[in-house]
């Protein structure tokens, strides 16, 4: 492990922290995930982010089973690794290799050149999200901000 291995708690971003996304489908809510990042952060396209997240689910759902997708993506715009987390409204199918359907994601932008600690990344929050009493209360957050705070409590 380096020195400087990225984590959760420094790629969060609390303003891209909220629960009960709306949605109806995995394309509407990662359409409302690309609206969210694109109004936080100038640096970013929403049709990029939205048609990276969905090129990267066509090569197979990032439904890890449980209720949980990671979305994630390489992005052109994107300087540093971006991390959003949301509960959703309501559960939506993911083709999750459960078949669950999903009402957590975290989402993770990473720039075009990032190499493998972005994996190592990807690999902590599953490890977190492997956890089911800590999903339950990422589910039960009342607010963004206690998402937030459990999220990298």
């Amino acid at each position: 492990m380096s020195e400087h291995s990225i984590t959760v708690e420094s790629i969060l971003s609390p303003q891209l922290t909220q629960c009960g996304l709306p949605g109806s489908s995995k394309k509407k809510v990662l359409e409302e995930v690309a609206r969210k990042i694109a109004e936080a952060r100038d640096d970013l396209e929403e049709n990029e982010v939205f048609d990276n997240l969905v090129s990267r689910e066509k090569l197979g759902s990032t439904g890890i089973g449980k209720g949980i997708a990671i979305p994630h993506s390489r992005s052109e715009g994107c300087k540093e690794v971006l991390g959003c987390l949301f509960t959703l409204q309501d559960q939506v199918p993911f083709e999750a290799i459960d078949n669950e359907p999903v009402d957590l994601l975290f989402v993770l932008l990473v720039p075009a050149e990032a190499t493998s600690e972005h994996l190592e990344l990807l690999s902590q929050i599953a490890e977190k999200f492997n956890n089911s009493s800590f999903c339950d209360r990422l589910r039960e957050a009342k607010s963004d901000q206690e998402l937030y705070q459990t999220m990298i409590a």
